[in-house]
């Protein structure tokens, strides 16, 4: 029985030393947002330089307060990397959400517009939905956060 104890020991510290290596746990750690004990992984490709900040700014599943002024939970942001930036954010609780990315390459954490109203800087939503003819409808960019961990990627635009 001592031998068994002693393999199931074994084979416990082996998983957890493959579930939980130092870089797992270390990117865990270093998520945005007010803690929780739900983490979502961002990938953000497409960006163009290293300049600036990525922003993802999460918002919660209302109509209503999407992309409205004070409408989202949180904004987190990372020094960006290109072509592709992986980030972390906490999110409340599971449930549903929406996310819009910019890459905010002055770093003045604003997303710049130009003269007419247009994006001056990168942008993208969840869901990677079209934004030929416009903002997209917080419908398009509903995304399940069904569980800690759950990955999702969000392709930047440029002007």
């Amino acid at each position: 029985m001592t031998t068994m104890t002693t393999i199931g020991g074994a084979l416990a510290l082996a998983l957890l030393a493959v579930t939980a290596t130092p870089a797992a746990a270390a990117e865990a750690d270093d998520c945005t947002g007010p803690a929780s004990d739900v983490r979502l992984f961002v990938t953000v490709s497409n960006v163009r330089s290293a300049k600036g900040l990525i922003a993802v700014t999460l918002y919660a599943d209302n109509r209503r307060t999407f992309l409205a002024h004070h409408g989202s939970l949180y904004v987190g942001r990372v020094p960006a990397t290109a072509p592709t930036t992986r980030m972390c954010i906490h999110v409340p609780a599971t449930g549903t959400y929406g996310l819009a990315v910019y890459h905010d390459e002055d770093g003045n954490r604003k997303f710049n517009r130009s003269t007419f109203g247009l994006p001056a800087e990168g942008y993208g939503f969840s869901n990677n939905p079209s934004t030929f003819l416009g903002i997209p409808s917080f419908t398009s960019v509903r995304m399940a956060v069904p569980r800690s961990g759950t990955e999702t990627s969000v392709r930047l635009k440029y002007p």
